[in-house]
């Protein structure tokens, strides 16, 4: 599913060298985007715990919280700086479908979860916003770049 991550012609070279010379930590960063993968995977696929009524926040939220942060070390793992429209939109696709697959998981009946559209809506906007700033980030290296 996430074939992005195994591309090291993309991933550990490209036009990012400029900007980030020593690359020491993007392995870093993939080990991070892992654990927050397989953690927010397995925290959404639990039984539904019983939650103390000052603690509870809206699961809207903790979608948008969840993909903003997987998003934002998906894009700066597995996508380099500069022109990386397309793997970055690529990404951007995987998590949503990610997002999408985690609500269908979550309608087993021994979970006791609600799928809901909505909270795949809450995923793709975080994965949309997040993506948009690495997009803009992008186009802004790119015109530094073609200045000199």
């Amino acid at each position: 599913m996430f074939s992005f991550c195994m591309s090291q012609s993309l991933a550990m070279g490209g036009p990012d060298m400029a900007l980030f010379p020593n690359r020491w930590w993007r392995p870093v960063v993939q080990g991070m985007f892992w654990l927050a993968l397989a953690g927010a995977s397995v925290l959404a696929l639990m039984p539904q715990p019983p939650i103390p009524l000052a603690l509870q926040v809206s699961d809207k939220w903790q979608h948008v919280g969840a993909f903003m942060v997987l998003t934002f070390l998906a894009q700066l793992a597995f996508a380099p700086f500069g022109n990386a429209v397309r793997l970055r939109l690529r990404i951007a696709e995987r998590l949503s479908f990610l997002g999408a697959l985690i609500e269908v998981g979550q309608s087993i009946p021994a979970l006791h979860r609600q799928c809901d559209i909505f909270d795949w809506l809450a995923d793709s906007f975080a994965i949309m916003i997040v993506t948009s700033l690495f997009l803009l980030v992008d186009g802004l290296y790119g015109q530094r770049r073609a200045r000199g």
